[in-house]
């Protein structure tokens, strides 16, 4: 299925590893010139040239702290006006909500809600003058389904959805859209490193505690960042103008409801 996007521009954050890499080759795929950013300068750069070797598409790099407001405006000075804007961090560390901090709060709040708005804040007005954007904020199924040990993810991440359900509606008669991606387990480095722990303590490998855990998923498997990849491309595509607002799960079912 083409996309309609050969030709466009999108700016895909912390895109040198994980589920922002995937995004970035499956836009690649479909023609889309990339910004990539990332704070490991080095992986940013690799993932820049094994992106242009498989698909000839032009990538520029911008690397930095997204979360902060040097690293969003060296990103946009790159990235110009996108037609396609993909925000994405890191969570933030687990514990129990009574031992965080104000500054945990602060620094969850500006990675995982603040750094979202500014960007979309930054490109939206652009995307509504060309009549065409579509921006997927990828957020965690854990906005569906909290995890108690992660309040700080729970409560920026839910933050992010409720500003989105609102300007997502003002802003679609413009053919810009906003969406939410919400990712259950995928095979990722920061999944690997989750499950390291708790394999160690149980005498485990890795790849065992992982293949545990994909027991419990109807699927009975974790997903691959490709098909994460893929699914975010077509929320970005031409023909997705009427998917608006919406906070989509991309998790093998593991979130059991009849109404989503």
């Amino acid at each position: 299925m083409d996309l309609g996007l050969q030709g466009r521009t999108a700016l895909v954050c912390a895109a040198s590893k994980g589920l922002g890499r995937a995004v970035a080759f499956a836009l690649a795929r479909e023609g889309v010139t990339l910004t990539i950013t990332a704070r490991g300068a080095d992986a940013l750069a690799q993932t820049a040239a094994e992106i242009r070797a498989e698909t000839g598409t032009l990538v520029h790099i911008a690397p930095g702290d997204i979360t902060t407001e040097a690293g969003r405006a060296a990103a946009l000075a790159v990235a110009g006006q996108p037609d396609i804007l993909i925000t994405n961090a890191g969570g933030p560390p687990p514990g129990d909500f009574r031992d965080l901090t104000e500054a945990q709060w602060l620094a969850a709040l500006h990675a995982n809600m603040l750094t979202p708005i500014a960007l979309i804040r930054a490109v939206i007005d652009p995307m509504i003058a060309r009549r065409f954007g579509r921006i997927v904020n990828i957020t965690s199924a854990s906005v569906k389904s909290p995890i108690p040990t992660l309040g700080l993810s729970n409560g920026a991440r839910a933050g992010l959805t409720g500003f989105v359900g609102g300007v997502a509606r003002e802003v679609a008669r413009h053919n810009v859209t906003i969406n939410n991606l919400l990712p259950g387990p995928f095979l990722t480095d920061r999944l690997r490193a989750n499950a390291q722990a708790a394999a160690q303590a149980a005498g485990r490998s890795v790849d065992h505690e992982i293949m545990r855990r994909a027991q419990s998923n109807p699927t009975q498997r974790v997903g691959t960042p490709g098909e994460f990849g893929d699914a975010c491309a077509f929320l970005c595509a031409a023909q997705s103008g009427y998917i608006v607002g919406q906070n989509i799960l991309i998790d093998g079912g593991a979130f059991n409801a009849s109404f989503n």
